[in-house]
């Protein structure tokens, strides 16, 4: 370790000064003179931009090539190097596995570039390892390499990162491998088990650990499950990155087309998002423009700020386009923020025969300084050339761009703690340990609102839906009143008697001439509920009083002359009952389909989010049963009811008669309004004056008295007082109706008596049967259908209390979301934000 140049080395050097102020903070304290070549180094202009030409701080390209190669490790595994940095990176993997990088956008590296642009030896080259390179499996999938030094023996762990059915899980795949030439194999057998998704689930990832069956045909041409590398070793570089698969232009005669856009599209949700360091191989052997990687790096970074280009196969440059490379190495041609570099990896052939890394990288060396192209350009250009200061520069843009997102990163992992929570307490209840008293506690609670709900509740009730369909029987009850008119037949359309006086002030102006709709919904319906709408005429055939006295006639037998049977009247009467069963039966099935719309709109209250829905279901089939039951009882007891009606029987007599003798009254003044018209208009203008009220000269006399006066005079003087004028019309004969006329009145008035009486016995028999009767006895009913009380109790209420299963799969992922967010918090804390 060391400390930052002392003041005294920065003033000498102006063009360090910037990079020390902001390097003070972040550099632990340590001897300045062991460590000063290296931190010279590292305050050289490897870590600017290509536009900084500082030459008082460059060394020579020998001896920039010796630093390199000699160095004991890659990159940051290099102790003289920022500890602050290698804390930077080393975050950034722990913050990779927690998994947090599928909530939010975490930093990272991600490798792309056209097939056959050496990605893979890139890849090789940094982290130590050989990858597959048989039937093309290396690019089929993303590869994560997470690269970490230790002071531990050098391990590797393989890891699968799947994402079945929109969830993300990580599963390890074999054992912790110390023996890099076991890494190829495992990974080949990873990227095998991706791809065979069928196959995985039918007998899991272990399956392709032993299975001698991998190069079999695959299900998958590409898939964006990944496989994952943690490595880690005293010689390894601080690093992390993803190799993508690389991009095709064609998929042969027997690829499958779609391959192309999956492969495009797998790339871009990578690099689109803004915290991506996009790492560009483009191979030199291949023309610039022919590469479709650096097309889709252009589109996601127009502005080149997160790219980084890396020229490979530097050594298969056609003869005399050497200038080409070169210029996009000097960043004169497609310029980026970072820079261009160049890197010679060795071949397979060379790998195979046995070829180490280090001695990779000394052919790498001795390729740039042999080779003039290379060699021959101008010191500050060096530092471009060579994996090492690839990899030093990566770690460098990576460990800067954790640092500038720590406190973004920390903001939406707090927020999205928060936005989790909210979710899961949303969610409905857990299942319990105790499932028995959770549903008996849900059952009580529903019993009791039942009950509350059968009561009454103020507002949108079981009683506010049940009032219209009974106001629809008691309209439906009063439309049947029998239409006497006290007309002969001949005289129908002509000649109407008007609607009574003391009904209107009894009833109000209700129009009786319209009956409103019912509407019956059959009950097998969920929603099934009975309403009332629209509004149809009621068509109640007129009866004429001769037809009335015509049956009256034809009714007698050994009664004496001027006698009527009273069957005359319990006909009409029977006729008129017989109209209210179909009215009390639709009121009874009305309530029944209410009650059942609100009963089952409970159950999803109190027990919809209960289990996986069985209890629901149960108890919709009990209460269902349940509820039949009532509606029998109360159908029983609405026919018991019509049945008492067959025979008009009435203690009330005052009522009675009262209606009678204003029927009869009623009747008897339209009919002598029709023969003795100027009578009743006479009878019915007659005002008399009070005496007392006229004055008349002395000796003057009244005027003589004139019409209905005269009459009430005349009676007086014959000694009949008390007489009103409207009785003046009882005193002419009878027109040989009037025993129809009594008959009408008899039969009118008692339906008024009856009709009163069954508006309210029919709801009342409803009432107690089937809505207060599907509340009684409910409680100890579910108890014993659903068998929670019996010896397989705890069996039932522990299968009942299952959760659904889209709400259980809802709980775990965010269970597991809230879990990686606490993880990632708490790897931030250990770093002190």
């Amino acid at each position: 370790m060391c400390t930052p140049p002392p003041p005294q080395y920065s003033k000498k050097h102006p063009a360090v000064t910037l990079r020390y102020e902001v390097l003070q903070q972040a550099w632990p304290v340590l001897n300045m003179y062991k460590y000063l070549a290296s931190f010279v180094a590292l305050l050289s202009p490897q870590t600017r931009g290509p536009t900084m030409d500082s030459d008082d701080l460059l060394t020579s390209t020998s001896d920039l090539s010796t630093t390199t190669s000699n160095a004991e490790g890659v990159g940051l595994s290099n102790p003289s190097l920022s500890q602050s940095s290698r804390q930077m990176l080393d975050l950034t993997n722990r913050l990779h596995s927690t998994g947090v990088q599928v909530d939010i956008d975490l930093p990272q590296i991600a490798v792309i570039g056209s097939q056959s642009a050496g990605k893979s030896s890139l890849i090789e080259s940094i982290s130590g390892i050989t990858l597959p390179r048989a039937a093309g499996t290396c690019t089929r999938c993303p590869t994560e390499c997470r690269l970490s030094r230790s002071t531990e023996p050098w391990k590797c762990i393989v890891s699968l990162r799947l994402f079945d059915n929109g969830k993300v899980r990580t599963e390890r795949f074999g054992d912790v491998i110390t023996n890099k030439a076991d890494v190829e194999e495992r990974i080949k057998r990873a990227q095998w088990a991706i791809l065979n998704p069928t196959l995985r689930t039918a007998h899991g990832a272990r399956h392709f650990l032993t299975g001698d069956d991998h190069g079999a045909a695959l299900e998958l041409s590409f898939s964006s499950c990944f496989v994952s590398l943690q490595i880690s070793g005293p010689e390894v570089a601080d690093l992390s990155f993803c190799d993508l698969p690389g991009l095709i232009a064609g998929v042969g005669m027997t690829g499958n087309t779609g391959d192309i856009d999956l492969v495009k599209n797998l790339v871009a949700s990578y690099i689109k998002l803004p915290s991506c360091i996009i790492l560009l191989t483009v191979a030199c052997e291949t023309d610039f423009q022919n590469q479709g990687a650096q097309e889709m790096a252009k589109l996601y970074d127009p502005e080149g700020k997160r790219t980084v280009g890396v020229l490979t196969k530097p050594d298969r440059i056609p003869t005399g386009e050497e200038p080409n490379w070169v210029s996009i190495i000097r960043n004169e041609k497609e310029p980026l923020e970072n820079g261009w570099y160049c890197v010679k990896q060795p071949s397979s052939s060379q790998i195979s025969s046995g070829m180490t890394w280090a001695q990779a990288r000394k052919s790498e060396d001795e390729f740039f300084l042999s080779t003039a192209a290379w060699s021959g350009l101008d010191t500050i250009y060096q530092k471009y050339l060579r994996t090492g200061n690839l990899v030093e520069r990566l770690s460098s843009i990576l460990s800067d761009l954790i640092s500038k997102r720590l406190p973004e990163i920390q903001d939406e992992i707090e927020k999205s703690i928060v936005a989790t929570r909210e979710a899961l307490q949303n969610l409905p209840k857990a299942p319990s340990t105790d499932p028995r008293n959770e549903i008996a506690s849900l059952l009580h609670g529903f019993v009791c609102d039942l009950a509350r709900h059968v009561e009454g509740v103020p507002e949108d009730g079981l009683m506010q839906a049940i009032r219209p369909v009974q106001e629809y029987f008691r309209r439906a009850i009063r439309v049947t009143a029998p239409d006497f008119q006290p007309f002969e037949r001949r005289h129908a359309k002509k000649k109407t008697i008007d609607r009574p006086q003391f009904l209107i002030n009894e009833e109000g102006h209700e129009d009786y001439s319209t009956l409103d709709d019912l509407v019956d919904i059959d009950s097998d319906d969920d929603q099934s509920s009975a309403s009332v709408s629209g509004g149809s005429p009621v068509n109640q055939e007129p009866i004429y009083i001769d037809e009335v006295l015509q049956r009256a006639n034809d009714a007698r037998t050994r009664e004496l002359p001027g006698n009527y049977p009273f069957v005359v009247q319990e006909t009409y009467v029977r006729a008129i009952i017989a109209k209210w069963k179909h009215p009390a039966h639709l009121l009874c099935r009305a309530v029944y389909l209410t009650i059942g719309g609100h009963i089952r709109k409970l159950i999803n209250d109190h027990f919809g989010a209960f289990g996986q829905g069985q209890l629901a279901q149960r108890i919709k089939v009990l209460l269902q049963d349940h509820l039949n039951k009532c509606m029998e009882r109360a159908q029983e007891q609405v026919d018991w009811l019509l049945k008492l009606e067959h025979r008009p029987f009435s203690l009330n007599t005052h009522y009675l008669a009262d209606y009678r003798d204003k029927f009869l009254a009623h009747y008897r003044s339209a009919r002598e309004k029709d023969r003795n018209p100027k009578l009743m208009e006479a009878i019915k203008d007659y005002a008399p004056t009070p005496s007392s009220s006229v004055f008349y000269a002395r000796g003057a006399s009244p005027p003589a008295p004139t019409g209905i006066a005269k009459v009430l005079a005349s009676l007086v003087e014959m000694g009949i007082v008390g007489v009103k004028p409207e009785d003046i019309a009882k005193l002419i004969e009878p027109d040989g109706m009037e025993p129809a006329l009594v008959i009408m009145a008899d039969v009118r008035a008692y339906f008024q008596v009856a009709y009163k009486r069954i508006a309210d016995n029919i709801p009342l028999a409803i009432d107690y049967e089937l809505i207060f009767g599907v509340e009684r006895d409910v409680l100890a009913a579910l108890n014993t259908g659903l068998g929670i009380n019996s010896e397989n109790g705890d069996r039932i209420c522990r299968e009942l209390a299952q959760e659904n299963a889209t709400i259980a799969g809802r709980r775990e992922e965010l269970s597991k979301k809230l879990e990686r967010m606490h993880a990632a918090g708490q790897q931030l804390l250990q770093i002190g934000f």
